[in-house]
């Protein structure tokens, strides 16, 4: 029996799912579905409109499997498909996210300027005394660890929309920047600014968690 904590490699899974083997459909589905409805969260207005749209990708991966043509990883032409799906169902909804270009949201400072050193200290720009951010703790316990996966989740669903799908594709699916840029279709210095202001949010939430523990 196949270990579902795992997948088989890329030909495997295209061959069978070309086969029409329910088994490994279900496999890749239970495998990728929740990261699908976070992605798909970013661009559409509600949960359930999100898990519509996972569910019309998969139809269209499904249909579609036959013209696969391995140029790209097989999770990563699902993901195509899903972003493009959650577009066309964004511009339904009235509800775009402009990832081409900047918005207000971009240009803000990502860190507090008040943590750093004022113009004209000798050290101007520098981190500011007892601003200067400090290792964390390791979670002690499983409840800990668990209230810190609950935190983690809290800080990423807090952010803007389209921080939130360039911080999952990049650092929770490991997308690498290019690939992010092609699946988002963004320039390489936007997606630079979105996931450094991304990420500042995450760390600047956890850090208030970490200083109240």
């Amino acid at each position: 029996m196949r270990d579902h904590g795992t997948l088989p490699p890329d030909d495997v899974l295209v061959a069978e799912l070309r086969a029409g083997a329910d088994s490994t459909f279900i496999l890749v589905v239970d495998a990728w579905s929740g990261s699908m409805v976070r992605l798909a969260r970013s661009f559409v207005s509600t949960d359930a409109s999100a898990e519509e749209v996972v569910q019309e990708a998969w139809l269209a991966v499904v249909r579609g499997i036959d013209r696969f043509e391995g140029r790209s990883s097989l999770k990563t032409w699902v993901y195509r498909i899903l972003v493009n799906t959650a577009k066309k169902r964004g511009i339904k909804e009235h509800r775009t996210v402009p990832f081409a270009t900047l918005l207000p949201e971009d240009e803000a400072p990502a860190v507090d300027p008040h943590r750093f050193r004022p113009p004209g200290d000798r050290y101007a720009g520098h981190w500011a005394i007892g601003q200067k951010p400090q290792p964390w703790s390791e979670p002690e316990d499983a409840a800990e660890r668990a209230e810190l996966g609950r935190r983690l989740a809290a800080a990423v669903a807090a952010l803007p929309e389209r921080h939130r799908a360039v911080l999952t594709l990049r650092d929770i699916e490991g997308y690498s920047s290019d690939e992010v840029c092609a699946l988002l279709e963004i320039s390489a210095g936007n997606q630079r600014v979105i996931l450094h202001r991304a990420r500042a949010a995450v760390r600047t939430h956890l850090e208030q968690y970490f200083q109240h523990r």
